[in-house]
């Protein structure tokens, strides 16, 4: 599962073989996205970067943030809590949607999940 961070990153590069994004779509059969990258993807998107947003998201499985997600959610929060942590809640949301899904994560913003138990990050 990738993070909003590595979509912004395939993005912005102008030689897109030198993206995290493009590695992946080399290494992996399939690619996750949760519906909360969808949002940030979207909401941020100008006029004229929608038709780009429009033809990439589709080459993902977008995983819906539901109510194991929610749960999941609560107990991070409690988690992070206990380790005197937080976190920014569309960041929670797309981890929780990926350990309840088993997935790792790739993000270029570790600092943000680092300190969540269960979660797996790929490594850079």
């Amino acid at each position: 599962m990738v993070d909003t961070t590595i979509l912004i990153d395939y993005f912005r590069k102008t030689d897109k073989s030198k993206s995290r994004l493009f590695q992946h779509h080399r290494l992996f059969d399939q690619l996750f996205i949760s519906t909360i990258t969808e949002f940030e993807i979207l909401n941020g998107a100008t006029a004229r970067q929608l038709d780009f947003w429009e033809k990439l998201l589709p080459r993902f499985i977008v995983l819906e943030f539901d109510s194991r997600a929610a749960r999941e959610s609560t107990r991070i929060v409690q988690q992070l809590k206990s380790v005197r942590k937080n976190i920014d809640k569309p960041d929670l949301f797309i981890a929780a949607t990926a350990i309840v899904h088993g997935l790792s994560l790739d993000t270029l913003n570790r600092k943000h999940f680092i300190h969540i138990e269960n979660l797996e990050l790929l490594e850079q």
